[in-house]
């Protein structure tokens, strides 16, 4: 045994001698890193998994499976207290949400196994390299999903996290690697585009200009949309379309425009070779508990475990959902779909629920108390049901190619 280890030992110096002659663009810090990585590891190798390469190969479907709660310590992927990135809004422990089982279940694909997330195996890949999240609230929540998968291999001094309105970043000195959000609810331009000042009563959106926010999108390597809750707060929208003139658009009308003018900037200056693009399909909501309990009054209020049977919420638009399938389908650049939708139907108890604040405070005690008027059943807890967005994400960007 000592024999080997220190074979294993001499060769990761070896390996590590070459790299900081051959590898110029990386730093010896991030070098010094992964080997400790390796070193430590529960695993001591690398996590690729060659089955999940191979079944994703052959067209394993991710988004057709069940979700299983783990008992063997690996779920939650981080905790409240390890990531110090984490908002207010979500971190429902912190805000005194009693239970946690919601942070432990994992989901399954039924034709392949999620391979483990593994935080240096991506930030290899996003080596010089932007990832940018793009689109509202929930977008955000992904992205602060992972900063957090991510964050905890990166020693503290080697990181940090910058507000560039409308945009947040992520930057990792060692890979010069960077993950950012930007708010853009709409995608098309909107007068609720203001990174804090926003309201979706007033909503307002171009419907052919998508320019102010392409060109802080233009040349970035991975780009991951999402837009569908502020298009659905009322049936109609007040929206421009060719000219100055503000009309009231049915909501489906208008997604469809928005997405075209989307899909003209896209396919007029994506570079298929260099760089990926990515869209997010609805997140659902969980607003009415008759829908999962027939009879009841109430909503994703004290849920604690995942529907158990097929289900399709009524806050999920099919109309909109087809008109983003048929946009992606119509393009000619590759925009591939994370079709998360009937996996987080499931999770009516993911919800940052009364656990939350609003208008920027923690909800008061009677407020709590009320949670059929202040209850959020449409944003998400973290630890929680973005995590798994995001591992999925990573299957994409680690064994696509």
């Amino acid at each position: 045994m000592s024999s080997l280890l220190t074979f294993l030992l001499a060769s990761l110096v070896l390996i590590g001698a070459v790299r900081i002659v051959t590898d110029v663009s990386g730093s010896t810090g991030a070098w010094i890193h992964e080997i400790h990585h390796w070193l430590f590891s529960p695993v001591f190798y690398n996590h690729f998994d060659e089955d999940f390469a191979n079944a994703f190969r052959n067209g394993c479907n991710l988004f057709d499976g069940k979700w299983a709660l783990e008992e063997d310590g690996s779920r939650p992927l981080y905790t409240e207290d390890s990531c110090p990135y984490l908002t207010q809004p979500v971190t429902c422990q912190r805000n005194g949400r009693p239970d946690s089982t919601y942070q432990r279940w994992k989901w399954e694909p039924r034709e392949c196994k999620l391979p483990r997330f593994d935080a240096l195996m991506l930030l290899r890949s996003l080596r010089n390299k932007r990832l940018m999240f793009i689109g509202d609230s929930l977008q955000r929540t992904q992205w602060e999903s992972m900063v957090c998968l991510l964050q905890s291999v990166v020693p503290d001094r080697r990181k940090s996290v910058y507000k560039d309105p409308p945009r947040r970043i992520f930057f990792v000195e060692d890979y010069n690697a960077t993950v950012e959000f930007y708010w853009a609810p709409f995608i098309v331009e909107s007068n609720s585009d203001h990174a804090t000042k926003h309201t979706v009563q007033k909503r307002q959106v171009r419907l052919d200009s998508v320019d102010k926010h392409s060109k802080k999108w233009e040349g970035v390597d991975i780009l991951v949309f999402e837009s569908y809750v502020w298009w659905m707060y009322k049936p109609l929208i007040n929206a421009t379309f060719g000219s100055s003139d503000v009309k009231e658009y049915n909501i489906f009308d208008a997604y469809k425009l928005a997405l075209k003018t989307w899909a003209n900037w896209l396919e007029s200056t994506f570079n298929p070779q260099l760089q990926k693009a990515f869209f997010m399909s609805l997140s659902p909501t969980h607003l009415w508990s008759w829908e999962w309990r027939p009879g009841s009054k109430e909503n994703c209020f004290n849920e604690t475990y995942p529907i158990q049977r097929p289900f399709w919420g009524a806050g999920s638009s099919l109309e909109m959902a087809g008109t983003l399938k048929d946009t992606l389908q119509g393009m000619k650049a590759k925009v591939t779909l994370l079709n998360i939708t009937q996996l987080s139907e499931y999770r009516k108890d993911g919800h940052t629920s009364v656990y939350t604040e609003r208008r920027g405070k923690l909800l008061t005690s009677k407020e709590k108390s009320q949670p059929d008027i202040y209850a959020d059943c449409i944003h998400w807890c973290l630890p929680g049901v973005p995590d798994t967005w995001n591992e999925i994400l990573y299957a994409y960007l680690v064994y696509e190619n």
